[in-house]
């Protein structure tokens, strides 16, 4: 179950890294490559339709492994988002960093203040030391406009449990492996892939799935906002940036 929120997507193997051919016909895999790039898809649709899939697996007595960096859906698949939740838009990122900010600044009784305030239902129903459930509400209600408590749905049944492994690299090491990853895509056809979504009249500023570090490069680079070599720059540094958020986002998973 790839729980990358961009692999989900057709037409962009290359930019998102799907599986090698071989992977995909020797196991099964879910969420590789299965939606048009118009169609939206948020974290709770995914918790929802992976937990369908996670108990199919079990009743053929297999184990599901769930793999990818997206930490919002590994947290919606594992822990039970509201089913009707939506996935914000982009500036989710930057509420959520400005919140942590906050915590780290003035604690969790300021942040637990802050939600009382504008949503005491679910100021209510969230136990000291659950600052995260916090941080998710506030974050829901500034990017949405609307209470979490007000999406209605309870939180979905978890009838498994999860075993967590998280990889984590030297960082110089790491930092290669990005690189070589980057300079590996090239050579596959990234360029090519993304000139193709272009004459499709496809761009990452009316198409929320082609948002994303390699595509949104080689965009500019075709309109002269870069040229080739700082295309390659650019994209290695923003790949280095977030696979810094994604540990930064799962080490503050205990």
């Amino acid at each position: 179950i790839s729980a990358d929120s961009r692999q989900v997507y057709k037409h962009i193997p290359i930019a998102t890294s799907y599986p090698s051919g071989e992977d995909l016909n020797s196991i099964k895999h879910y969420f590789i490559g299965e939606l048009e790039l118009n169609e939206s898809f948020n974290s709770g649709e995914f918790g929802k339709k992976g937990r369908e899939i996670i108990e199919g697996i079990f009743i053929k007595n297999k184990i599901p492994l769930i793999a990818g960096g997206s930490g919002l859906y590994v947290r919606s698949i594992i822990d039970g988002f509201f089913e009707n939740e939506t996935d914000i838009n982009s500036e989710a990122k930057l509420i959520r960093d400005d919140l942590y900010v906050k915590l780290e600044n003035f604690g969790e009784d300021y942040l637990y203040n802050e939600l009382k305030k504008i949503d005491k239902v679910t100021f209510d129903k969230i136990p000291k030391g659950k600052i995260r459930r916090v941080i998710r509400a506030l974050e829901v209600y500034y990017a949405s406009g609307k209470k979490i408590s007000e999406f209605h749905d309870e939180n979905a049944e978890i009838n498994f449990t999860s075993v967590q492994v998280g990889l984590m690299l030297d960082r110089k090491y790491l930092y290669e492996r990005i690189n070589k990853r980057v300079d590996v895509m090239i050579e596959n056809g990234l360029i090519d892939e993304v000139k193709s979504l272009s004459e499709k009249g496809l761009h990452y500023r009316n198409c929320n799935s082609l948002n994303t570090v390699g595509i949104k490069e080689v965009f500019e680079f075709f309109e002269k906002e870069y040229d080739y070599e700082t295309m390659l720059t650019m994209i290695k540094q923003n790949t280095r940036r977030y696979a810094k958020r994604q540990m930064t986002w799962f080490r503050k998973d205990n």
